[in-house]
């Protein structure tokens, strides 16, 4: 459940555009899905409907916190995967829906979590502070090991890695 104002969430918007942090939007879209029609009517072509805003955001995924879980797999994938780009995008995106959900703690623990390894320990950092489990997926069980390693900082195999795992 959003814990955020409408108000507040369009602050926050200003603020990430005032402070050239949010270069890409990904951040300011993701404040944008927690808007009604009225506050985000700025940010959407003008002949959007009430009705298809609602099937365009959150409504249409089962809610911020079924968006959140899902999404979380996603980061946690990406992140196994060495996906530099889109592992960057999901840390902004999970921050702002922690903040979002209220949680400055899981905020906080994420911006001083390091970002080695695709952002694995402010992911770590995330799930850990919202009590969210990182599940298995069916066709990798052993991830976990690597997923641990990666955010504690090493590489995702302890004989090295192929992809070469980074900062």
């Amino acid at each position: 459940m959003i814990r955020r104002t409408q108000e507040e969430i369009l602050h926050r918007v200003d603020q990430h555009a005032a402070a050239g942090e949010d270069a890409f939007g990904f951040r300011r879209d993701l404040l944008i899905d927690a808007l009604d029609i009225d506050h985000a009517r700025p940010f959407l072509q003008p002949d959007i409907t009430g009705q298809q805003w609602d099937n365009l955001r959150w409504d249409s995924l089962g809610g911020p916190e079924a968006y959140g879980r899902e999404y979380l797999w996603f980061t946690v994938r990406q992140i196994l995967h060495h996906r530099s780009g889109s592992a960057s995008r999901a840390v902004d995106k999970l921050t702002e829906l922690a903040w979002l959900l209220g949680r400055d703690d899981v905020v906080t623990a994420m911006n001083t979590a390091p970002y080695p390894m695709y952002g694995a320990p402010k992911i770590t950092a995330f799930a850990d502070g919202l009590g969210w489990p990182l599940h298995s997926p069916a066709q990798d069980p052993d991830w976990r090991d690597a997923f641990t390693r990666m955010a504690a900082g090493q590489p995702c195999n302890p004989d090295g890695c192929v992809w070469g795992c980074q900062d």
